[in-house]
């Protein structure tokens, strides 16, 4: 199957896409991409290589000295997974948002990103955004992590004037991540507290009003139908600790939402058992 994977300029996770690519691909899926402008994507140098994640990165001669920053970067079987990925002919040529056609593809991935300097463009794109809502129009099988949720979110159906996901259940990067990360960027990066963070709130509003999970709440049909994991989940430690990440081999620490036709997930500790059940619905 053609599947379509949109990416910015810039900044993606590099998990996300590049995991979410290589199940996709060696399941013998066909995967392409699209950018603003048609040009070839960069992840966010800072999951790559972990430079500048720990208190010393602003200091020149230091930043390749990596502590903290080695723990929150991919992980290696990701960063693998993006190397490949860097030599792959479709993600090299990529289209542009104006030339995509919901009738052209057969699924799309959504990927996420946190860096707010390149993931705005992809969130905000209405042309981007008027595609996603036709592929749910047709009721395509549609997989988004993490931000890939939220440009899921801010999609409006032509018919219903509403969100996509309106009257959908869904999980996204949970506010718990989210606030957990931006504490920690607070501690490590103290230059550029709000690394982890893409919208910030103005004065006066209340912190996390700009997360992730809360704007993805404010577009469904009820709060309920958004999803996090049970108190009582097997291996609750695991999925909601941030310190475990899924496997090919071991879904334990993973949370992914199946409704219908849409496939979410949190983050990139979800994503191999994210792909590999997006990988079943195209099959079934």
């Amino acid at each position: 199957m053609k599947v379509l994977m949109p990416l910015p300029e810039r900044d993606f996770d590099p998990t996300e896409a590049a995991v979410t690519w290589k199940v996709l691909r060696d399941a013998g899926h066909t995967v392409r991409f699209a950018t603003p402008k048609g040009e070839r994507s960069y992840a966010d140098d800072m999951m790559i290589t972990g430079e500048g994640l720990d208190l010393w990165g602003c200091i020149p001669g230091l930043s390749k000295l990596v502590v903290m920053g080695g723990l929150l970067r991919a992980n290696a079987v990701a960063r693998a997974a993006y190397a490949e990925l860097e030599r792959d002919a479709e993600f090299l040529l990529p289209m542009s948002y104006d030339a995509l056609r919901p009738t052209d593809f057969g699924a799309i991935a959504l990927p996420g990103g946190h860096r707010a300097r390149g993931m705005r463009g992809y969130l905000e794109d209405a042309g981007l955004q008027a595609f996603v809502a036709g592929c749910f129009e047709l009721d395509m099988p549609v997989a988004a992590v993490c931000h890939g949720v939220l440009l899921a979110a801010r999609s409006i159906s032509p018919k219903t004037k509403r969100s996509v996901l309106y009257g959908r259940r869904t999980t996204s990067l949970t506010w718990s991540q989210e606030r957990l990360a931006d504490r920690i960027c607070k501690l490590v990066r103290p230059w550029d507290p709000t690394y982890y963070r893409t919208y910030v709130e103005a004065a006066g509003e209340p912190y996390g009003y700009w997360g992730v999970e809360q704007e993805v709440k404010r577009a469904l049909a009820s709060r309920s139908d958004y999803a996090d994991v049970p108190k009582d989940a097997p291996d609750y430690a695991l999925k909601t600790n941030g310190m475990y990440r899924d496997t090919m081999d071991d879904e334990r620490p993973a949370f992914v939402v199946r409704d219908g036709s849409y496939l979410s997930a949190r983050w990139p500790g979800d994503v191999h058992t994210f792909a590999k059940t997006f990988c079943h619905m195209l099959a079934g």
